[in-house]
């Protein structure tokens, strides 16, 4: 029923806002009633473009989509640098937030984020897809089945990407007005995230960027980097994460502990949108004459009916339709798992800033 139907409105033309507006609308629960550029004329050339209804409402300012009173929740693809600005804009206006990852430039710019959204009663969900894949949800209770994996003791996470020349020129993500964190803030966040999602979100005791895994531009943006997570807590755990705009596309997670293991090499994005995959050996270990394994890894599949993406639209539209007409608070666990990853993403930038040196948090 359409009165069911949360309105999303999105806040940017930018290309992964082509994603989402098409999650939108194949989330069963949520559609798109709005899109906003600075300039009308480029508004409307996206909506053309990209097919979108002809019903759909189309502003010339950011200001206007967020004034409409039928627009519910707000996504916001915009560079990381104007994040606090609209984003306490849209909370301040009542509309839910998903914001585009990296959510902020550092930990303080995220509080002021998050207090707008809590002080005006809306929720906020980063754009961290994958953490709503079925895949994810199924490799968590089988990560935490302490008779499989174990303790967990070596995660290994990259997210790097080959980018052609012009990307290093033009691209917002090495402009240190526009995304200063680079790909640590990109494809970094996704890395960050898998570690601490393998820990249940605990954070790290040290963080180490490694002197030989760093890359930057002439303007300091980072461009390649590797760096190494301790956690000294009642298990030790070692995670080495390596993040990249210069080498080929890989996305491969890997969790180790004292029993079994867990491997997937697409968990950002999977390699199909209605099926995904990963890789669990429990128990497993050599054949005596060690000329083999004595059990082979089992590849343990999950289909899914929607993408990721509509999975994620779903679960805000879901917290915000129990916001408004059940009275429930927000959900304060998407908020903070976003905060602490930036946490760990802003020890990395601190650690690069001091050559390398361990930032102990």
């Amino acid at each position: 029923m359409a009165e069911n139907l949360v309105n999303f409105g999105i806040l940017g033309c930018a290309k992964i806002a082509i994603k989402l507006a098409r999650a939108i609308n194949l989330a069963p629960n949520s559609t798109l009633h709005a899109i906003a550029s600075r300039s009308l004329e480029k508004a409307k050339q996206f909506a053309i473009q990209n097919g979108l209804s002809e019903t759909i409402k189309i502003y010339g300012s950011y200001e206007e989509l967020l004034d409409d009173p039928s627009i519910e929740v707000v996504y916001l693809p915009l560079p990381t640098s104007l994040h606090v600005q609209w984003t306490v804009l849209a909370a301040q206006k009542k509309k839910h937030v998903l914001l585009e990852k990296p959510v902020a430039l550092d930990v303080g710019d995220l509080d002021k984020i998050l207090e707008a959204c809590v002080s005006n009663g809306v929720q906020f969900l980063d754009g961290s897809m994958w953490l709503h894949h079925p895949r994810t949800m199924r490799m968590k209770e089988l990560l935490f089945d302490s008779n499989l994996v174990g303790h967990v003791d070596f995660i290994h996470s990259t997210s790097t990407a080959k980018m052609p020349p012009e990307f290093f020129e033009n691209n917002i993500r090495v402009k240190q007005d526009m995304d200063a964190l680079g790909v640590l803030g990109d494809l970094g966040w996704y890395c960050v995230g898998a570690v601490l999602w393998a820990k249940n979100y605990e954070l790290p005791n040290v963080v180490s960027a490694l002197p030989a895994g760093v890359t930057r531009n002439s303007a300091g943006i980072v461009l390649s980097c590797t760096a190494c997570l301790n956690y000294d807590q009642d298990h030790k755990t070692v995670a080495v994460i390596h993040c990249s705009f210069f080498s080929y596309t890989s996305m491969d997670l890997s969790i180790t502990g004292t029993k079994g293991s867990l491997h997937l090499k697409d968990f950002v994005i999977p390699y199909q949108e209605g099926s995904a995959f990963f890789d669990l050996a429990s128990p497993s270990t050599f054949m005596d004459d060690q000329t083999g394994w004595n059990a082979e890894t089992e590849k343990v599949v999950v289909d899914n009916e929607l993408p990721q993406e509509a999975f994620m639209v779903q679960e805000l539209a879901r917290l915000a339709q129990g916001i408004k007409k059940c009275e429930f608070r927000p959900d304060n666990r998407w908020p903070e798992i976003s905060r602490k990853t930036q946490i760990v993403v802003d020890a990395i930038k601190k650690s690069i800033d001091l050559d390398c040196k361990p930032v102990y948090l």
